[in-house]
């Protein structure tokens, strides 16, 4: 059996057409990546160590887990959210004669569709993954085959490696990947046992800065994930209601858009959806908002860190990993307000992460299989 996943594993996993099997294959990837990286770099978390139990964790929101059912039954319990639903039942209920309540409660419902949604942020997760994998985990693999047997420092030999990577900042340069490389590279030659964890720390932090960025897209999609827009709604909705004359609606509704005069069913609607749209994107950021680690232990995202920086990482020295906090964590040498507030704001989750691989970055426990 192979000790890493090479440039051709990357290729192969990365374009597998079945989105779990592919967020599998990549779980399994990272963690061979990690294993053969701490074969130079020593017990100590890396940027695959941490991509392991991350891939692992969007894993479940690309599988579902419940999350549609999750979906069904929250929002069903969302107080404001009932009161908009009463609202737009009431609303229809004078204006025509549908079914019962019970009836068009269980229609408006079955419209919403919470699985489009789960399916919605499940398909993004998928693509962020795939998309990361494919350019960073074919990074480390290139590194590992081109790289790390070197039994001496080579600067030729890195500049070579680095030159392949483009220039320029994220989403479409590499200059943090450049830079995390050399310094990978550097620890490994490294005897000094704080200025070694510190240039893989600052290694993890580059490529999480270079990732993070490249996933904004991704990231906001997956929270964003909702209902269909509220005139489609409208739309399917009354067509439900008057199947015979659904022409005759639909015409009825672009006139008054056009006219700007929206109707008190209009309102209703978009209270509803205002209301639906809130509470989505709360259940799934609580839902996407947590880590599973080893050991059955979960990070929620949104909270304060409570694990201590290691003593080998509590006074730092490199001049450019102090100054690469200096941009992303507002509070420096500290756990407080490490909790991301709004996952979607790249600079809130960088203060997290940051952290987080600080803090983790000699847990034994990152370094066992996940599976």
């Amino acid at each position: 059996m192979r000790p890493f996943t090479t440039i051709a594993d990357v290729d192969r996993i990365a374009t597998h057409p079945v989105a779990v099997i592919r967020n599998l294959q990549i779980t399994q990837s990272y963690h061979e990546l990690s294993a053969a990286m701490t074969g130079r770099l020593g017990a100590c978390a890396n940027w695959c160590t941490f991509a392991t139990w991350a891939s692992k964790q969007a894993g479940n929101t690309i599988r579902g887990e419940d999350l549609s059912r999750s979906l069904q039954q929250l929002l069903a319990n969302a107080p404001v959210l009932n009161d908009a639903m009463v609202n737009l039942v009431d609303t229809i209920m004078l204006g025509s004669s549908p079914p019962d309540k019970k009836g068009l409660r269980k229609l408006i419902w079955e419209l919403i569709n919470p699985q489009s949604a789960a399916d919605r942020a499940g398909d993004a997760v998928a693509r962020g993954n795939q998309k990361v994998y494919a350019e960073i985990g074919r990074e480390f693999a290139r590194f590992i085959e081109t790289c790390l047997s070197d039994e001496t420092y080579n600067e030729a030999h890195i500049t070579g490696f680095c030159e392949a990577l483009r220039a320029g900042d994220p989403p479409d340069g590499q200059r943090y990947l450049q830079q995390a490389f050399r310094r990978y590279y550097q620890a490994m030659f490294e005897p000094d046992a704080q200025a070694k964890a510190e240039l893989s720390l600052m290694a993890n932090i580059e490529i999480g800065f270079h990732e993070q960025t490249r996933l904004q897209p991704e990231i906001a999609e997956a929270l964003e994930a909702s209902v269909a827009e509220p005139h489609q709604f409208k739309l399917r909705l009354l067509g439900c209601l008057f199947p015979r004359s659904s022409w005759i609606v639909y015409f009825s509704i672009i006139l008054q858009r056009l006219l700007g005069r929206p109707t008190t069913l209009d309102r209703a609607i978009t209270n509803f959806f205002d209301a639906a749209r809130r509470h989505i994107r709360i259940i799934l950021s609580d839902h996407m908002m947590a880590l599973g680690f080893p050991k059955a232990e979960t990070l929620k995202l949104g909270d304060d860190l409570k694990a201590n920086f290691p003593a080998i990482l509590r006074q730092l020295k490199n001049p450019d990993l102090k100054a690469m906090l200096a941009q992303v964590d507002p509070t420096p040498d500290s756990m407080r307000d490490t909790g991301a507030a709004d996952w979607a704001d790249l600079y809130d989750r960088l203060h997290f992460i940051v952290d987080l691989f600080r803090s983790s970055h000699l847990n034994p426990d990152l370094l066992e299989p996940p599976f």
